[in-house]
């Protein structure tokens, strides 16, 4: 009898043991699983829809081709609950996370942030263009508009009030948010550069500063020439010169500029046509740079009048129309 009972606890003893091991091995299993990378070749996006369960979240990342053995994630969320608690949004994941790494990742709602650059001398509707098109972006009607009525500008005048930079976003957010931004910076700008003005500019207020400063930005090829066309634009103003510029011409025709202006256009009576009028457009023709606004609050003091293209980005400065028009036969004429 004694010998059938060491018998007995001897193969329960082994099957005891075995049992533990059996269990070591599928923790130890789960463990290295979780460890694992993900089964990507190139980066994806993922969505986390609100609500989604440990299972859901399974055979989505199984559907998806994340992940190849969803039972041993239920596992692993079973020894790790806490990174169930997942957040939703889009994420961007890559081969080189591990399955620990995604679940961090989720858990800390470190999602995909996007970015978008408004270039500065674009107008709204090339902005407009641009934000319709960007990825997971809301993008309602008439938005600039919008933005500047809830800033208390009921104008219906968004353009030159939105300052060009890098800004970031989230996947399906508001493009409110964002041009708010965009507008308090250009505000935020446009208020230091005209209390660091320079004393008498022939400006009567921040807003004509925004529109001769979206037209320096427009006429500029080389950072160095900005104070310098600003320059000229002031002397011009100061002697009751016509501006003569042609980005106002071209904003003034509107969709029917195709890359050339011709005598037509520039004798043609238009609210932006600065051959024709006198003074200032009545609004800004571009978004200006933060150095296009500083160009016109502090211009350089030159004698020039007149500017001609060298065809390479450069600018002829002359401060005589005798100066002037040799430049342009030399330059845009092609006489030696």
């Amino acid at each position: 009898m004694k010998k059938i009972i060491l018998i007995a606890s001897s193969a329960l003893l082994t099957l005891l043991t075995l049992a533990c091991l059996g269990a070591y091995w599928g923790y130890q299993s789960i463990i290295d699983y979780s460890h694992t990378p993900l089964s990507l070749t190139e980066p994806k996006e993922l969505t986390i829809n609100r609500g989604t369960s440990v299972h859901q979240l399974a055979a989505q990342l199984e559907a998806e081709g994340v992940i190849q053995t969803p039972w041993k994630l239920k596992w692993f969320l079973k020894f790790r609950p806490e990174l169930a608690n997942i957040r939703t949004g889009l994420y961007e994941i890559s081969p080189t996370q591990t399955i620990t790494d995604l679940l961090n990742d989720l858990v800390a709602g470190k999602v995909k942030i996007f970015s978008l650059t408004l270039v500065e001398g674009k107008t709204i509707s090339e902005w407009e263009a641009q934000l319709k098109s960007a990825a997971h972006l809301v993008v309602p009607q008439e938005v600039f508009a919008a933005v500047l009525m809830a800033q208390g500008d009921d104008s219906a005048l968004p353009e030159g009030k939105f300052f060009p930079d890098t800004y970031h976003y989230t996947a399906n957010a508001d493009v409110k948010t964002l041009l708010t931004q965009s507008y308090k910076r250009m505000e935020q700008e446009l208020d230091k550069a005209w209390a660091e003005r320079t004393p008498g500019l022939p400006l009567k207020s921040r807003y004509e500063m925004l529109i001769l400063a979206s037209i320096v930005e427009k006429e500029t090829g080389q950072a160095h020439e900005r104070e310098q066309i600003a320059g000229v634009f002031i002397n011009r103003l100061n002697q009751g010169m016509r501006l003569q510029t042609d980005p106002t011409v071209i904003y003034g025709m509107g969709d029917r500029f195709k890359g050339n202006i011709t005598r037509k256009d520039l004798v043609e009576e238009t609210a932006f046509n600065t051959y024709r009028i006198m003074g200032l457009p009545p609004t800004p023709i571009a978004a200006p740079s933060k150095a296009s606004l500083q160009a016109v609050s502090q211009p350089a003091k030159v004698s020039y009048l007149y500017f001609v293209s060298r065809n390479d980005g450069t600018h002829i400065f002359s401060s005589t129309l005798a100066e002037h028009n040799r430049a342009v036969d030399i330059y845009q004429r092609k006489k030696k």
